[in-house]
């Protein structure tokens, strides 16, 4: 009988125009940030659990090629207070959704859409 296979994590990789200004952007948020070292323009971000790929691409352009992430959180609203606090973007209110999460939209420069959410409380 074969062993089953198990998936260990995902990591998105967001297209950004320009390296280092989001790399910049993510540690702001909170995020343990770095560039490859190498030829290539590709960078880790990290907070926690999560981890987010970035790369580099001169034809990326937010309005044809954004991406969206969701990060669940422990505590939307104490997360929404402090990127609201660190930087500019298009920040949506926290709101309690019927699938059971209270979340926010963040929009950051390069157009990736962040969806972060956490259980309502009881």
């Amino acid at each position: 009988m074969a062993e089953e296979i198990t998936f260990k994590r995902v990591v998105p990789i967001i297209p950004v125009k320009d390296l280092e200004a989001a790399l910049a952007r993510y540690r702001t948020l909170g995020f343990t940030a770095h560039a490859y070292d190498g030829p290539q323009r590709y960078g880790f971000v990290d907070r926690g659990d999560v981890s987010i790929h970035l790369t580099e691409w001169d034809e990326h352009d937010p309005a044809r090629t954004a991406a969206s992430v969701y990060l669940y959180v422990s505590d939307a609203d104490a997360v929404h207070d402090e990127w609201t606090a660190a930087v500019e973007g298009h920040f949506g209110a926290p709101r309690d959704t019927p699938w059971g999460l209270r979340e926010f939209t963040y929009v950051d420069a390069e157009g990736t859409l962040h969806r972060v959410g956490s259980p309502l409380k009881s």
